[in-house]
């Protein structure tokens, strides 16, 4: 194949749009942004399994503290009655019954404030708890909405400055002669690059430098021959940086 030296310059500038392309585009999936999302998702995700035990924790002595506090009422409502009855009764055997039955009632009335107030105690270490566990996931939250608003501002960034390149391709590749063009895109499908400077013997696709014939035949080559590495394929172009007079 035969192309100007011109053409044949012309694909430099445009494997170098198309490396634009493709660093920007393994860029955007590759943040480490993206990396730091996922591991705080797993904080967060831990968080949130924390938290439903304590919930549980707290919901039990809530629970638990709620029947307390009935039973509490129920010995109390007694307490009164049986004082009612006590200061109404005449009867020695009554009274006796009655300031028996109120020396047990408030024994037990004792008792259970005094687990109440335990019950209590234990209601408060699991709110704080949980609302330790909140202000942690409050935290990890806030730094996954930071992390996630500049991971989105690079990807607008790497998005624009891929649109961009894109454009600059679409205006390059017009002028390219369509032979050239397509065995450009051939060899940059399979390899990656299509296309290089060749300077000081080297290829600037596969950094091999070439020797003996290889290199013969590169520089004995017409200036509208369109030649390839001998290594990868890729087009080697050839201009004055090439060393090759």
């Amino acid at each position: 194949m035969k192309a100007s030296p011109a053409d044949q310059k012309t694909l430099l500038t445009l494997q170098s749009i198309d490396t634009g392309v493709q660093r920007t585009t393994h860029r955007a999936a590759n943040l480490p942004e993206a990396a730091r999302i996922s591991e705080l998702q797993r904080e967060i995700e831990g968080v949130r399994l924390r938290r439903l035990e304590k919930v549980g924790v707290r919901d039990d002595a809530r629970t638990e503290l709620g029947r307390i506090e009935s039973d509490v009422a129920v010995v109390e409502a007694r307490i009164k009655r049986d004082d009612a009855r006590l200061l109404q009764s005449t009867s020695v055997k009554d009274v006796e019954a009655l300031q028996s039955e109120l020396a047990s009632l408030k024994t037990r009335q004792n008792n259970l404030e005094e687990i109440e107030l335990n019950v209590m105690q234990r209601v408060e270490d699991a709110e704080e708890a949980v609302a330790q566990v909140d202000a942690e996931r409050a935290g990890l939250q806030e730094l996954l909405d930071e992390v996630a608003a500049k991971r989105d501002a690079q990807l607008v960034e790497l998005d624009a400055e891929r649109t961009r390149l894109t454009a600059d391709r679409d205006s390059l590749t017009p002028g390219i002669p369509e032979d050239l063009l397509a065995l450009y895109e051939q060899r940059r499908a399979r390899g990656g690059i299509g296309a290089a400077l060749f300077r000081a013997g080297t290829c600037g696709a596969c950094k091999m430098s070439l020797t003996g014939n290889d290199l013969q035949a590169v520089r004995s080559a017409p200036s509208e021959d369109v030649v390839q590495c001998p290594e990868c394929s890729a087009i080697v172009v050839r201009t004055d940086e090439s060393g090759l007079i």
